[in-house]
């Protein structure tokens, strides 16, 4: 009978532990909680702390408050000149209004990224169906992300969800269109690279000419002054030698022969075969004629 008696009352304690836990639930700074009796919402404006509600019959669900990140995969849009480019964006969200978004999405997170998913694809299709590639790859980018943002968090408010940023992470050609692009830029760059490569030649063939022209003029002054110097000098020479010869002719015969001889006999094995006879040695044989 005691063991009955104790069986009862650890049943009693642990029912009454159930009871308490059940009817107690705290609520983080970071979420949001909706308090629910059957599918009908009770409470969705709690704060953070510990709070009370129905044991056995009311159910606290919770949602994450702090910020979310979509990030979608890369989607093709039709621009202005009916030509595709490739997107890929992403958004940050959270939730603003709890009990909105429990009535619309039932609460669940994949829902709500599939809804703003929908709104931010309708915003980039009628965004890049009013602009060119160029303005949309270069110009009016940031333009985009902020009309996306604000349109975006507009609609999303329907499903208590508040649009923090829509961004653009990358905007491109698809991948057969940029082979093509990439293959004329490059041909465009090998045009003007062989371009001002041949202006390059040009202009060196130009410095080139020119200084070769300079080259000849200065070689043929310093030709012609050469010679004009050599021609004076020669002159003197031959003025000194013919005054030398006026003033001792005698001495200026000898002088000469005596460098006749002294050139004609160099070298030890030098050999000249003369007449004896011949005027050269005249010198060796007697001072005078």
């Amino acid at each position: 009978m005691n063991q009955t008696r104790l069986l009862a009352l650890l049943g009693i304690v642990l029912f009454a532990l159930i009871l308490v836990n059940s009817a107690v639930y705290t609520v983080d700074e970071r979420e949001k909680v909706i308090v629910v009796r059957f599918g009908q919402v009770l409470r969705y404006d709690d704060g953070p702390g510990l709070h009370v509600k129905t044991p056995l019959l009311d159910d606290a669900r919770y949602f994450d408050a702090r910020i979310l990140t979509m990030d979608a995969d890369p989607q093709p849009f039709l621009t202005k000149e009916k030509k595709y480019v490739v997107v890929d964006s992403f958004v940050k969200w959270r939730i603003a209004d709890a009990l909105k978004y429990y009535l619309t999405v039932g609460g669940k997170e994949f829902d709500a990224r599939r809804r703003l998913e929908q709104i931010v694809n309708s915003g980039l299709r009628d965004e890049f169906g009013r602009r060119t590639v160029q303005s949309v790859i270069s110009t009016e980018r940031h333009k985009i992300m902020d009309i996306l943002t604000t349109n975006t968090d507009k609609e999303a408010r329907n499903f208590g969800i508040e649009v923090v940023d829509v961004r653009l992470q990358r905007v491109d050609l698809p991948e057969e269109v940029s082979h093509s692009v990439y293959q004329r830029m490059k041909a465009e760059r090998s045009r003007i690279a062989n371009e001002l490569r041949a202006q390059g030649a040009e202009v060196a063939e130009k410095i080139r000419a020119d200084a070769e022209r300079k080259r000849d003029i200065l070689l043929a002054d310093a030709y012609r002054q050469a010679e004009r110097t050599r021609g004076e000098g020669d002159a003197r020479a031959t003025g000194i030698y013919a005054d030398a010869y006026n003033r001792a002719p005698e001495f200026y015969s000898l002088y000469r022969s005596l460098n006749a001889y002294k050139e004609s006999f160099r070298d030890k094995d030098d050999i000249m075969i003369v007449d004896p006879s011949a005027d050269f040695f005249r010198y060796m044989k007697k001072p005078t004629r």
